[in-house]
């Protein structure tokens, strides 16, 4: 296989695997809502940081944290750095949520890992560090 053919190979496979992932492991939020949670499980974020980070436009941010605030999952805090602005926060039922999410997208994977054999397992955790370097994680 030529290497352009590897990293169209790779690029759909890790597609494939993100997509089922985030859409059979749960379904108690939307994935753009989990994808913006997870990031301020690291941390609180103002919603510009977020909007960047998810690379959406700031309207489509707004839209997604007022859901967010809406649900209880995060609060805004004012900006103590900015006065104008408001840092984003996971409230403890935010935490709790994503906690669950986590949880229940590793218990799908481990599913799916369990019918392989152990020199597959193996090589999935040699590829797992590959991925990571590849995508500088």
């Amino acid at each position: 296989m030529t290497l352009p053919g590897l990293a169209n190979d790779l690029r759909i496979a890790c597609q494939r695997v993100s997509r089922r992932v985030r859409f059979e492991s749960t379904d108690e939020l939307a994935p753009h809502l989990v994808s913006a949670l997870s990031h301020l499980r690291k941390g609180a974020r103002t919603p510009g940081e977020l909007a960047e980070l998810e690379r959406v436009a700031p309207p489509s941010m707004t839209r997604t944290v007022n859901c967010l605030v809406e649900k209880g999952l995060v609060a805004r805090d004012d900006n103590p750095s900015d006065g104008r602005s408001k840092l984003l926060v996971l409230t403890e039922t935010g935490r709790a949520t994503m906690d669950r999410i986590a949880h229940a997208r590793d218990d799908w994977m481990l599913h799916q890992l369990e019918g392989l054999t152990r020199a597959e397992q193996d090589l999935l955790r040699e590829a797992a560090v590959l991925l990571n370097r590849v995508v500088g994680a």
